[in-house]
């Protein structure tokens, strides 16, 4: 069962009797066409909450025991209510109940249900139209909600996802930064290396020569001068 469909309709039944209970005072002090015209906004009218009350029967139906239980009697009290105040219309307006079931094109009070049918019927048709407009509108709201959030859900896991990938993408930058600046300093590293190695081995040179050179000097003057 809607409880906001049944809310709905008692809403609907709480405006037509409030409606509905000023009409006998009204029709008792009124005269002529006045009196024909309440006479039949009151059949209207009631035959309107006759249909509304049928249609929170059918909401009950479905409704849960306990639920059901206390608006049934509740549905019966304002039918007893509906009655009272057709009966309290009869006895404000004596005789048009017979006048208007005598003469034809004419609604009396009590003949609703066989002279009224078809303002009815396309009465409660409209009403279950409305309803079901409203049901369909309710859904789609909610599956436009669910889609929603559903699509925000997504998109926050996105940005989250992108996030940690941003953070991925800077940690490897700056690994690379850092191996770049130790590649520079070892090239550094190296150059000054080679550049030594390059020294030392001229030095290496000129020192063998010198010692060369000595070894020939010592060598020409112990055996050749004389």
């Amino acid at each position: 069962m809607s409880s906001e469909e049944f809310e709905k309709l008692h809403e609907m039944y709480r405006s037509l009797y409030e409606e509905l209970k000023l009409m006998p005072d009204k029709a008792q002090k009124s005269h002529g066409e006045e009196r024909k015209r309440l006479v039949r906004t009151f059949d209207e009218r009631h035959g309107e909450a006759d249909e509304v009350l049928q249609g929170m029967e059918e909401e009950l139906r479905v409704a849960p025991p306990s639920y059901r239980n206390s608006m049934s009697t509740k549905l019966r009290m304002y039918r007893r209510d509906l009655g009272k105040l057709q009966r309290d219309m009869k006895n404000s307006a004596p005789g048009f109940g017979s006048s208007y079931n005598t003469v034809p094109g004419n609604h009396g009070i009590y003949s609703s249900q066989n002279q009224h049918s078809t303002h009815l019927q396309s009465q409660r048709a409209l009403l279950l139209q409305g309803t079901d407009a409203l049901n369909n509108a309710s859904q789609s709201i909610e599956r436009s909600q669910r889609i929603a959030a559903e699509t925000e859900q997504i998109g926050t896991d996105i940005i989250e996802e992108l996030g940690e990938q941003r953070e991925q993408l800077d940690r490897s930058r700056n690994r690379l930064a850092n191996t770049g600046e130790n590649l520079s300093r070892s090239r550094k590293i190296l150059r000054a290396m080679s550049r030594r190695l390059v020294t030392n081995k001229l030095l290496l040179g000129i020192i063998i020569l010198m010692e060369l050179a000595i070894l020939g000097a010592v060598i020409y003057l112990k055996f050749f001068r004389k």
